[in-house]
């Protein structure tokens, strides 16, 4: 039996992400195979990984700026219990997998973050 334990400070579920972004491809059927056929599977062997969100962009509803020049064309989520267990999945093999993965397929595509995510109970 696996008991996950996550930490609440005022009821806000807090984890650490890695969020990658990644801005339109030339060829976005050969990307999307790519992306959910082969990079996917890897990147869901990432050790620590609880949670995986993928957002495929339908419209950006603001103007291209500094921040965001233009509309991405994915948006990728993965959840980890903290920057703890973050750091250590990035050195694990796995996690090296997928990045040379990610780096053959996208790597002028992609811009990745680190963050401190809040779950705001609504």
């Amino acid at each position: 039996m696996i008991i996950i334990v996550f930490l609440y400070f005022n009821q806000i579920l807090i984890m650490h992400t890695l969020t990658a972004i990644y801005r339109a491809p030339e060829n976005k059927e050969e990307f999307d195979s790519h992306y959910r056929d082969v990079h996917t599977p890897l990147a869901k062997q990432m050790e620590g990984l609880r949670r995986m969100e993928v957002t495929w962009v339908e419209k950006m509803l603001t103007p291209g700026n500094d921040t965001l020049p233009a509309t991405p064309h994915l948006v990728c989520t993965m959840y980890f219990d903290d920057a703890e267990a973050l750091n250590a999945s990035m050195k694990s093999p796995n996690s090296r997998a997928a990045a040379k993965d990610l780096m053959s397929f996208a790597g002028p595509l992609v811009s990745m973050i680190i963050g401190c995510t809040e779950e705001i109970p609504l």
